[in-house]
Formats: structure tokens, C-alpha cells, sequence
């Protein structure tokens, strides 16, 4: 590559775009081309940045396989930034392995780490962690560590293990530091931010504490049954049992465990679970069905036995009963069972939330209108398409590493 190629590539390396752009923003050849497109995406024009590489793809030709191969990576990690999950995984997992044909090694891990991070947004938390397994660290630049241990730090987070968590962070800031891109570090520091920022509130009788993750991850291992509101499971230690697909019965279940360990009218867990007013022998019938069916999902954990008034959960072997809901959890039902749906990392239409909540579609986007004006759920795809999804934990920088930057640059 000729000097000022050169100057750019190692200009977006250490997370300079616009110094980048200040030695291609003339020129018109493939790789500049490619290079503006990097800038752009750095500098947050998604669209533009597309169009250049897209354009840069098709001036380099068939013969420069690993080039069109680095532009491929790049409109994927592109595409990953925009949230445009639905991007072909074949195109980069084929761009991936012409890239490791031709010896670049950094972007071919990097190609990877974009495979990794995408599994980790819709919830694929065992792919992320076999993707990541077959990365060397230490063969990588500093900022390629750092977003490798960024992504193993949100796996983490999901599966609530806050000391692995913290110790994939310390790794991250301290290559982040060597890297020394600020926006790098940044995204390291916001990632610790929300690690120290309560994860869920213990509710019940007594209490309403917020918790920390290390918190939370000490309850599970405690010998605790809990009924977790945040992902609408039931929880003992390593057994989950899920019940996002089952809202009566998760309904239920929390009704009787927050109630616990006193008993709960009949009533009352109509209301709940049916969402209704007025009980009649039809909601008493599909009451005592419903519990039926909560019993034979909490089979080894708890029992639910009748009283005179109504129910009572019974724990096996004496455990305690927990119930966690999320932060937020004062706020309006439906909003908080929304956001409990969405925390699996899964990206949802708003039709299919609608039938696990059984509401109509149109009050289930009002609900996510709402939350999206307050920053806590975000959208993206437009019409049929549209899909609705936490903002990603932890957030990453668009880090792209297409130029063939020289090892140690």
C-alpha cells in the first residue's frame, strides 16, 4: 500500500477517523474507498459508511479476494452496529475463512469476534462462548483484546456470574489502555458502569432492595428458591425452568412466592393470573387446571398445596422462597412484564410479545413506544420487520479492522 493508505490505516487503528479521512478524503480508488467507509462507520454515518465499502468491494475486483474479503467483514460489523442482526452469518463466516487463507490472521479474528458478538445480542450465550474459544488472545493487537474480553464479560453478565464478569473487565481496561483508543476505553468504563449498577430488586414481604449482580449471583448459589421476575423462571442453583412461554403460570408462581410463606386467596390469584375482575365457577375451574400444570413444572423444587381460602407454595426440603424483579419493577405491570420478556437478549416483533402477554398488539406497541422514549428497549428493522430488543450489554465500539495493518502498528 502507498504511504498515505498507510497513514490512514494506522490512523483508524488507533481510533483517529478523521485524521484518516484527512489523507483519503480525495481520492476515489478501492482502497481509500474502503478506508472512508471505516472513518464514516467510526464516525457513526452507518449509511454512508455502507456505500463506500459496498463500492470498494466491487473497484477491488475478483482477484483481490482478502481485500473484498476485509470489506465483507466490515459491512458486517456495520451491519452489527445498525443492529441489522438479520445480516447473513454464511457471508462472514465464508469472508472469515478466505482472510485466514490468505494469512490475514487479525482480521479473521476479528471476523470471529463479530460472530462472537452477535450470538451474545440474541442470546446464543453457549455459540458466543465456543466462537471465542477458538481465539488466542495474546496472538492479538491490544484493541482486538479488548473487544474479545468485553464479549466475555457480557456472557457473563447474562448468565449472572459477576466475579468472571469483573475479572474479563480488569483484562479489557487494561488492554485498553495499551491500545490506547479512548473510545475503546469508554466502552470498557460503561461496560463497569453497568456491572456496579443494581441488576434486580428483591421483592416480598419486608423487602425491596436493590441488588448488585454479585448479589444476585450469591442468592442463586444459597440454596434459594427463586422465582425470577427478570426472566420469568424459576430458579434453584444450576435449575432454571422457564416460563416466559407460560405467563399465567409464572403469574402463579409469583403470586405465591411473594405471598409466601402465608397462603394465597383464590381470588386473588384469579385476578393475577387471568386478569380479570370478576371470578366466576369457569375461572375457579381453570384456576385449580392451571395449578395443576404449576405443579408439575416446579416438580423436585416446590409443591402447591390447597388451604380453605386458596393456595400455598411449599418449597421441598425446607429451602426459602425469593422473588427478583427488575429495577424498575414499581413501575406499570405490563411495562415491567415487557422488559422481563425482552431481558433474555432475544429480539422480539411486537406481535409475538403480544400473544405471550395475551394483550392486543396495538397496547404492546404503545408499551414500547413508551419505554424506547425512555431509552430502555430499542427498535430496529422497519414494518413487518421491526424488532425489539435491549440495548446490548455491554455496548461496543464499531472497531473495524479492515486495512492489512502491519503487525505491532
Amino acid at each position: 500500500m502507498d504511504f498515505l493508505i498507510a497513514s490512514a490505516a494506522r490512523a483508524l487503528a488507533a481510533g483517529d477517523p478523521l485524521g484518516a479521512l484527512n489523507h483519503v478524503a480525495l481520492r476515489g480508488d478501492a482502497p481509500a474507498l474502503a478506508l472512508r467507509g471505516i472513518a464514516m462507520a467510526q464516525l457513526g454515518d452507518m449509511l454512508c459508511a455502507r456505500t463506500l465499502l459496498r463500492g470498494a468491494a466491487r473497484a477491488f475486483g475478483a482477484n483481490d479476494a482478502a481485500a473484498r474479503a476485509r470489506c465483507v467483514v466490515a459491512e458486517a460489523d456495520i451491519a452489527l452496529a445498525s443492529r441489522d442482526l438479520g445480516w447473513p452469518e454464511k457471508a462472514l463466516d465464508a469472508a472469515r475463512a478466505t482472510l485466514q487463507a490468505h494469512g490475514d490472521f487479525i482480521n479473521a479474528a476479528h471476523a470471529r469476534q463479530l460472530k462472537a458478538r452477535r450470538q451474545l445480542l440474541v442470546g446464543r450465550l453457549d455459540d458466543a462462548e465456543g466462537t471465542l474459544a477458538g481465539l488466542d488472545p495474546s496472538a492479538l493487537p491490544w484493541a482486538s483484546r479488548a473487544i474479545q474480553e468485553l464479549i466475555a464479560s457480557g456472557i457473563a453478565m447474562r448468565r449472572q456470574r459477576a466475579k468472571a464478569a469483573r475479572a474479563a473487565l480488569m483484562r479489557a481496561e487494561l488492554a485498553a489502555g495499551h491500545a490506547g483508543i479512548p473510545a475503546l476505553m469508554a466502552e470498557v468504563q460503561s461496560a463497569s458502569l453497568a456491572l456496579n449498577t443494581p441488576a434486580a430488586r428483591l421483592a416480598g414481604p419486608g423487602a425491596g432492595r436493590p441488588l448488585l449482580l454479585d448479589e444476585v449471583e450469591t442468592l442463586l448459589a444459597s440454596g434459594t428458591v427463586v422465582v425470577d421476575a427478570c426472566r420469568h423462571a424459576v430458579r434453584h442453583g444450576e435449575i432454571s425452568i422457564a416460563l416466559a412461554g407460560r405467563p399465567v403460570l409464572f403469574a402463579l408462581a409469583r403470586a405465591l412466592a411473594q405471598a409466601w410463606p402465608e397462603d394465597v386467596p383464590r381470588e386473588a390469584l384469579i385476578a393475577q393470573a387471568f386478569r380479570t375482575r370478576y371470578a366466576d365457577e369457569t375461572h375457579r375451574a381453570r384456576l385449580r387446571v392451571e395449578i395443576g400444570r404449576l405443579r408439575a413444572a416446579l416438580r423436585g423444587l416446590a409443591g402447591v398445596s390447597a388451604t380453605t381460602r386458596g393456595f400455598v407454595l411449599k418449597p421441598d426440603g425446607g429451602r426459602q422462597m425469593a422473588v427478583l424483579v427488575p429495577v424498575d419493577g414499581d413501575m406499570d405491570p405490563d411495562l415491567g412484564s415487557l422488559l422481563a420478556f425482552l431481558a433474555d437478549g432475544v429480539a422480539w416483533s411486537s406481535s409475538a410479545l403480544a400473544m405471550a402477554l395475551g394483550a392486543s398488539q396495538r397496547t404492546v406497541q404503545r408499551a414500547l413506544d413508551a419505554l424506547a422514549d425512555d431509552g430502555k428497549v430499542q427498535p430496529f428493522g422497519l414494518g413487518r420487520a421491526r424488532r425489539w430488543m435491549l440495548p446490548p450489554v455491554p455496548g461496543f465500539t464499531t472497531s473495524l479492522l479492515l486495512p492489512g495493518i502491519l503487525p505491532g502498528n
